[in-house]
């Protein structure tokens, strides 16, 4: 293997850890605002944004933060992926309360992958930004 390979690798691995941990951070902060646990709540918060930016510096490490047309075009065909191939398959191989989050989050997605189409949209007709 490369070391720009391995490098990526890395990269990617890492990115993957404090995307993950920052969400999960989020999870636990929406928990503990539904118990009555304001302060906490804030404190989980801070952390995933903290856990956000190191994912962000190994993203753009990796070369994957693009320019606006770029980023959008990529981001569209990642979800109508998902929606198209990824979560169906995911469905067709559990059953209940599971297959009833993925069914949720293509239904959610769908709102994202016409989200990203009136940008793609806004972003063709605009000379800068939208």
């Amino acid at each position: 293997m490369s070391r720009v390979a391995r490098f990526q690798e890395h990269l990617k691995t890492g990115f993957m850890a404090e995307a993950v941990s920052a969400a999960r951070c989020r999870a636990h902060a929406a928990r503990a605002e539904r118990e009555g646990l304001p302060n906490l709540a804030r404190a989980w918060l801070e952390l995933a944004e903290q856990k956000d930016e190191l994912a962000i510096r190994q993203l753009e490490a990796a070369g994957q933060v693009r320019e606006g047309k770029t980023a959008v075009a990529d981001a569209l065909a990642e979800d109508r992926f998902e929606n198209s191939v990824l979560y169906p398959k995911m469905i067709r191989d559990v059953e209940g309360e599971t297959a009833d989050v993925f069914k949720a989050v293509v239904e959610a997605q769908e709102e994202h992958v016409n989200r990203l189409s009136e940008l793609r949209t806004a972003l063709q007709a605009a000379a800068g930004d939208i």
